[in-house]
């Protein structure tokens, strides 16, 4: 099941994490549980750099925005693409520094323009009319906003509706049709310097065709830009390189990725006489197979069909509740034996679609036992709640056979902050 590089091993049944016993792991920091792999982490982001090596790449902190894992990829060179006031603040804890930060999204009010002004990073603007809205706080606070425009390049990902992020239909972006006029119009502006493209067309793509599609359609995007007089000095092409989360799903790699879209870029750019800086904005194929979610078993019942029942629900793993998505699930104490069962996993949530995986053959598993819930580094704490009045788990870092807490296990406390009972309710 796991290749002879994986950074999760089996040994003696139990399944390791590099050198730890995952096991070991779910006794000494109790379940639900995150657990990431610090090697592994460090290789994603080197595979990138590899492949691109003269792009900036950013990590999508939407996927993952654990300050560990923010500072690791800050070690390891990369920028951030942030999409909210708060993600900004922790990436700059982190040390990413602010030209290597674009904050993006469709939906940003006067106080998020202001803040990404104050802070002197780059934005991706998503119409014409954000643009002039930017353009009259830029001038009351006296400070110029550097600005690339995201673009819907009307591409299909081939991928889940939900995260199917360039389609014309999308929420996100400006026409490809309008960016040349709008960009113009950009350059005109007070407080503006626009000085690139921005795209970003969906996630967990499998194939690296619509990314070269996206690819050509953003140079046809620069070149009439180019004929407007516009300078293009950063083209962005995003992220949504999918990941293997599926045994009998084969994802590429980031060298594929650049096979595909790299030749355009360079080509495109020469004959257009534009060396652009290229950005991607990887964040699923960073961080996904880094980490697996660790559940404790609390009930095995026999009705219409085998029902596991752990002690994470969607609360702690959305992603099969929203997508359908597909986690391989591995019994941690029972890792080399036959699965003689199958079972349907569900969580503890008073929900009939807390479903965590339908029909996986497993050990006979009894009250005790731990799953292992992998690829769960991207998309999984980041979207966390505390519904049903459960707090949500802890996470760990591991390297080498050693582990470290890297956020506290939230207690009931947790569920009261920021509340308060009226004093006129206390009589």
């Amino acid at each position: 099941m796991f290749g002879p590089k994986s950074h999760l091993i089996i040994r003696s049944n139990h399944l390791f994490i590099e050198d730890v016993d995952s096991v070991l792991l779910a006794q000494q920091y109790g379940t639900p549980l995150y657990v990431t792999s610090e090697k592994r982490l460090r290789e994603n982001i080197r595979a990138y750099h590899s492949a691109f090596p003269n792009a900036d790449k950013y990590f999508a902190v939407k996927a993952n925005g654990n300050l560990t894992i923010l500072r690791i990829a800050a070690q390891e060179g990369m920028g951030a693409d942030v999409f909210s006031a708060g993600e900004l603040s922790v990436v700059r804890m982190v040390g990413i520094p602010r030209d290597k930060i674009l904050f993006n999204g469709n939906s940003k009010s006067e106080n998020d323009h202001a803040i990404a002004l104050q802070a002197g990073v780059r934005m991706s603007v998503d119409s014409r009319e954000e643009l002039e809205h930017l353009a009259r706080t830029a001038q009351a606070l006296g400070l110029e906003a550097e600005i690339l425009f995201r673009v819907n390049p009307d591409v299909s990902p081939k991928t889940h509706p939900k995260i199917a992020t360039g389609l014309r239909s999308s929420k996100f972006g400006i026409p490809a049709e309008q960016v040349a006029e709008t960009y113009e119009r950009a350059m005109s502006l007070i407080g503006i310097k626009p000085v690139g493209l921005h795209c970003h067309i969906g996630s967990q793509i499998l194939d690296t065709a619509p990314f070269a599609e996206a690819a050509n359609k953003m140079m046809d995007i620069a070149g009439a830009v180019v004929e407007k007089g516009g300078e293009i000095k950063r083209i962005d092409l995003g992220g949504g390189l999918g990941i293997q989360y599926h045994p009998d799903s084969p994802a590429p790699e980031p060298a594929d990725l650049a096979e595909a879209v790299l030749p355009i870029f360079q080509d495109r750019s020469r004959d257009l006489g534009i060396t652009p800086q290229l950005i991607l904005e990887p964040g699923r194929s960073i961080v996904a197979d880094t980490t697996i979610m660790l559940a404790g078993v609390n009930e095995v019942k026999r009705a219409h069909v085998n029902f596991v029942a752990t002690d994470a629900g969607f609360n702690v793993l959305a992603r099969p509740m929203l997508y359908d998505s597909y986690h391989h699930v591995v019994a941690v104490n029972r890792a080399d034996a036959s699965a003689k069962e199958t079972y349907t996993v569900v969580g503890p949530i008073c929900e009939t679609g807390d479903v965590l995986a339908r029909d996986r053959h497993l050990p006979p598993l009894e009250r005790g036992d731990v799953l292992a819930f992998l690829d769960a580094g991207a998309y999984g704490f980041s979207m966390a709640s505390q519904y049903n009045g459960q707090p949500r788990p802890a996470e760990v870092l591991v390297y080498g056979d050693e582990a470290e807490v890297i956020r506290r296990r939230e207690d009931s406390s947790a569920l009261l902050a920021g509340q308060r009972i009226l004093p006129k309710l206390m009589w």
